[in-house]
């Protein structure tokens, strides 16, 4: 009965995706549709051949790691993908004629950057999040992840939502808001996936054989409840059409700024950071082969991290039409941030205490630790940006962008590397990596990328700031904006080679795990979950 009502259900898809390609109103709902029929068509086939079959039993006492392989793999993916388009729109900054005339309205900057950004956060960071989610809670409860096939309705959602919204991007769908930009109906999509994620990843949490939670699930969970909220929330709006990609949101006016950034830095607040920290929790005591420093400082960071974060967004709207109070609410709560963030750093540094020769010997612990101290330095140049004098001097200028960077890349990006390389020998049981010197080369490749960029743009910016600001005697602007722009080339030369540095150690890291996979011996058979690790 169950695969009837599936055949039912993806039959009404597939009609809804062929009535959308004949009537839609723009390009990118007409491709989306087309997504739509061929997605639901194939599984439709897939579906009605195996009707009648004997169903699959699952084992309960071995874990489901199949759905974690495939997220790794396309963790590394997108991860090249988002690099190269971010290399590509930093050239072409720094050398307009990139934005090639045979290409506009498609792979101009204006069409590409949304897609870099999502792209890296979304696409990288979000397979990164639900592949290590998924391996984590498997681990620290001793149980196989709830819902069956529910996980790999997961992955493969999710997929289906990046590709949807990266189509739209280059065809001009956006709702032109920061991290938010997918119209309404990839975000309707994502919605079903992502509350299908919290059911896996509860459900894993009730049925688990370990009593305790480990600390790395609450930031999990925290991470994967607020962004729920958080998707929600911004994004209600009213399609034009059943048949268009545009919609009217809800929000208008100061109102909409609010709920914008209020979204905005909650999911670098809960997405980049929340999530990520789960994965340190984890990752680094496992690869340094410690327990983590203080579990009850690790307690005071979750708790005081998530109360803290939640009021921070308004610091994106000093100087403009939002209230002042509300502004001040939110510088005030960014500079408390520094507390339980720097809480959280010293407690990942600190867990190699007795271990520090590791960072000799081995270079992915070298990898995580270098990503904890960029997260403390991204958590105390936020804060301090958030000051309304600093932030008059900063705000819209490329110091943002460079601060936006060391947090994603040093941060995100290193953890991530370091996790893909801790994973890929044990779910492939493999003895080890292919080569422990190429994990060496990504590491300085990423860190010398890391700082050119970052450092390009602190410069850059600050400069940028102060010749916007620069009056003669007289009271007036002694410099256009074309000045500034001429000025920052130098700067953006150097930005462009500290991408390229970057995206170069991410190749090398997949042919790195490829090799692995494909040349490393068999080290164990997969064991049964008779214990939390």
């Amino acid at each position: 009965m169950g695969d009837y009502l599936k055949l039912g259900g993806l039959g009404l898809l597939i009609l809804y995706g062929f009535i959308g390609v004949n009537l839609a109103r723009d390009d990118a709902f007409m491709v989306h549709a087309l997504i739509i029929v061929l997605v639901a068509g194939g599984l439709f086939l897939w579906t009605l051949r195996r009707i009648g079959e004997p169903k699959p039993v699952h084992n309960e006492n071995e874990y489901m790691d199949g759905v974690v392989r495939a997220g790794v793999i396309a963790t590394a993916f997108w991860g090249v993908v988002g690099f190269a388009a971010g290399t590509f729109i930093a050239l072409q900054l720094t050398w307009p004629q990139l934005n090639f005339e045979w290409a506009q309205g498609y792979l101009n900057f204006g069409r590409l950057r949304p897609l870099h950004t999502s792209a890296v956060i979304f696409a990288f960071g979000g397979n990164a999040l639900i592949a290590t989610a998924f391996y984590v809670v498997q681990r620290t409860c001793a149980a196989r992840l709830w819902g069956g096939n529910l996980a790999w309705f997961v992955f493969w959602g999710y997929q289906i939502f990046i590709v949807m919204a990266a189509t739209g991007y280059i065809l001009g769908s956006t709702q032109g808001q920061e991290y938010a930009e997918p119209e309404w109906l990839p975000d309707l999509w994502l919605t079903v996936v992502w509350l299908a994620f919290l059911a896996v990843f509860l459900g894993t949490l009730v049925k688990r054989r370990e009593k305790h939670i480990y600390v790395a699930n609450w930031f999990y969970l925290a991470f994967i409840v607020t962004v729920a909220m958080l998707h929600v929330v911004n994004n209600i709006a009213v399609p034009v059409s059943a048949f268009g990609s545009r919609s009217v949101p809800v929000w208008a006016g100061v109102q909409s700024a609010m709920v914008q950034w209020w979204y905005g830095h909650n999911a670098v607040g809960f997405f980049l950071t929340a999530g990520f920290l789960g994965m340190m929790y984890y990752f680094i005591p496992k690869q340094a082969e410690r327990p983590i420093y203080s579990y009850k400082l690790s307690i005071i960071h979750f708790w005081a991290l998530i109360f803290l974060y939640i009021w921070a967004g308004p610091h994106h709207l000093h100087y403009t039409a939002l209230p002042d109070w509300a502004q001040t609410l939110g510088m005030t709560f960014s500079i408390m941030l520094w507390m339980p963030s720097w809480g959280g750093m010293i407690n990942g540094l600190m867990t190699l205490s007795g271990a520090w020769d590791k960072l000799r010997t081995d270079p992915v612990i070298r990898m995580m630790v270098v990503s904890v101290g960029f997260y403390g330095m991204a958590t105390f140049e936020g804060p301090m940006m958030s000051i309304k004098t600093v932030n008059a001097l900063s705000h819209y200028t490329d110091w943002t962008i460079g601060h936006v960077h060391s947090g994603a890349l040093g941060w995100n990006g290193m953890i991530t590397f370091g996790a893909l390389y801790y994973l890929v020998p044990k779910l492939w049981q493999r003895e080890g990596l292919y080569s422990v010197r190429l994990v060496s080369w990504h590491f300085w490749l990423a860190t010398i990328g890391i700082v050119l960029y970052a450092a390009s743009m602190w410069v850059t910016g600050i400069m940028e700031g102060l010749m916007w600001r620069e009056v003669d005697a007289q009271g007036f602007l002694v410099n256009s904006f074309a000045d500034t722009v001429a000025a920052k080339f130098p700067m953006y030369v150097v930005r462009s080679l500290g991408g390229a540095l970057f995206l170069l150690g991410a190749v090398i890291m997949c042919y790195n795990l490829w090799k692995t996979v494909t040349s490393v011996g068999v080290k164990r058979p997969a064991t049964a979950p008779v214990a939390a690790e």
